[in-house]
């Protein structure tokens, strides 16, 4: 239960983008607070520049907050009480006015290869699923984090974008016009596609989004009664990866569309955390590891950031930030 701040709360206005996974996690959020709470809630959908922009690679597109410029702006301007946002679309630094008030318990955070679906029941296993692929598989992705890692294992694969929501994602790749295509495995399972997982890629394979498979809970600074509502529902662990994770993030300077991979997963009483960075062509990798205690998870995300800037990891980034920037060669 919420602690009572002395303001007298009836109802709650939350802001989401309106895709299938965004309004999903909303009305999770809603229901627990209804069902803990007692307060009812009303759901905002908001377009974003990113839902707008649907025809371009995300990663060609610019910007740090394609999905949450307008929901934040929304929040500043009271017509919205709490911003829900998938954690990987956040950028680190938020406007001034508004603060994380939780994290919800975190979902699976790996990637995940899907198959058409005349494939579903192909042995499962790494080699098996690889070689189904053949040599010059097309794969859809547009994630330069993904792409820059799966080529150290289909090195003569073609990565193509491939935007909208989850179901159209499916139907693309169910008529063939990908061989595979690439999601987090979160988004499958809450949206019900779990047996649509022909293989969740392991850390060695894919270190995944910073964030991937949590969803935070934005506030503003100054709302003292929704910051007491939403931290009832805050799960510490996941909000101590979280935290750990885009700290390395802020640390490395990198964005949302940057290579930067890193997960934090808890271990007993500590965080047990992975990042990697990369070359867009995935040439030049650096993957480091450190743990530390779950209760100073900015710590932990500076310390290891530190060791990846120690073996290099400006220099990769600025590799790959330029070769974003290069206008893709004509055909």
């Amino acid at each position: 239960m919420y602690q009572d701040t002395g303001d007298l709360v009836r109802s709650l206005k939350i802001g989401t983008r309106g895709s299938q996974l965004a309004l999903v996690q909303a009305r999770t959020f809603a229901k627990t607070i209804e069902q803990y709470s007692g307060i009812s809630t009303e759901i905002s959908v908001i377009k974003t520049t990113g839902d707008r922009l649907t025809q371009k690679p995300l990663a060609t597109i610019g910007g740090k907050r394609l999905f949450v410029k307008e929901i934040e702006e929304a929040l500043l301007n009271g017509e919205v009480d709490v911003a829900v946002h998938s954690a990987k679309d956040m950028p680190t630094e938020l406007p001034k006015g508004l603060a994380i008030g939780a994290v919800l318990p975190r979902a699976d955070p790996l990637d995940a290869l899907v198959l058409p679906i005349h494939l579903k029941k192909l042995e499962r296993g790494t080699s098996a699923i690889i070689a189904s692929l053949g040599p010059t598989p097309r794969v859809g992705t547009g994630s330069v984090r993904r792409i820059s890692q799966l080529r150290r294992i289909l090195p003569q694969a073609r990565f193509d974008s491939i935007r909208g929501n989850l179901d159209t994602r499916l139907k693309k790749v169910d008529a063939r016009e990908y061989d595979a295509i690439v999601l987090a495995v979160a988004g499958l399972q809450r949206l019900g596609y779990t047996k649509r997982i022909s293989m969740a890629l392991p850390i060695d394979l894919c270190v995944p989004a910073p964030g991937q498979g949590a969803i935070i809970l934005e506030v503003r600074s100054d709302d003292r009664s929704a910051q007491s509502i939403v931290k009832s529902v805050n799960d510490d662990a996941s909000a101590a990866a979280v935290v750990a994770e885009r700290t390395l993030v802020a640390a490395l300077d990198g964005g949302c569309q940057a290579p930067i991979g890193a997960l934090a997963l808890p271990y007993d009483s500590n965080l047990d955390m992975w990042a990697l960075v990369s070359t867009l062509d995935g040439t030049k990798t650096i993957v480091c590891r450190h743990r530390g205690p779950v209760t100073t998870p900015e710590l932990l995300g500076q310390e290891l950031a530190d060791q990846m800037i120690a073996k290099g990891a400006q220099a990769v980034l600025e590799d790959a930030y330029r070769a974003q920037a290069m206008p893709e060669p004509h055909s």
